[in-house]
């Protein structure tokens, strides 16, 4: 039986946590790339989860395409929801990427009409550039069985201020 060197087994492991869900690695890597439609969006997630999803995805950029029957308040969201209260974990690996350069905005008061609501686990606007705000939510809904992690984009020159 052929023996893998250590090094090439670190590296192996460290590539994709075993504590990792499929949603939290897709939004991780795809929620805050400016520039994809819904279609972009479903097909780059694809690529870490498989087709078909293992989670609920919602997204939409009305600068990109038509969104009927989305807030005013947004102009682009993208949201995974999947079964299971794993609040925690995706707060841990969505303020990890935040934090990666390009370093996600500086902080912000939250804007209206955004607020913590009941399961919610992290909640936080940040500054964009080209006077842009984006508004990451997470936490879990029905008694916890199931955890949603969303970004809102605010529409240029909206958010600021409280």
């Amino acid at each position: 039986m052929k023996r893998v060197p250590h090094i090439l087994a670190l590296c192996a492991c460290t590539a994709v946590p075993a504590s990792a869900h499929p949603a939290i690695e897709a939004f991780t890597r795809y929620c805050f790339k400016a520039g994809q439609t819904a279609a972009d969006a479903q097909a780059n997630m694809e690529t870490v989860a498989g087709a078909p999803l293992p989670f609920q995805l919602v997204f939409w950029d009305k600068s990109l395409e038509p969104a009927p029957d989305t807030p005013p308040y947004a102009e682009r969201r993208c949201e995974v929801i999947f079964d299971g209260d794993a609040a925690a974990r995706a707060t841990r690996a969505v303020q990890a990427k935040m934090a990666m350069p390009p370093v996600f905005g500086t902080p912000l008061p939250l804007p209206a009409p955004f607020e913590a609501t009941p399961g919610t686990a992290y909640i936080e606007a940040r500054e964009l550039l080209r006077r842009r705000v984006a508004v990451v939510h997470i936490g879990v809904r029905d008694d916890g069985a199931r955890t949603f992690i969303r970004v809102d984009r605010l529409p240029a020159g909206t958010g600021f201020g409280g």
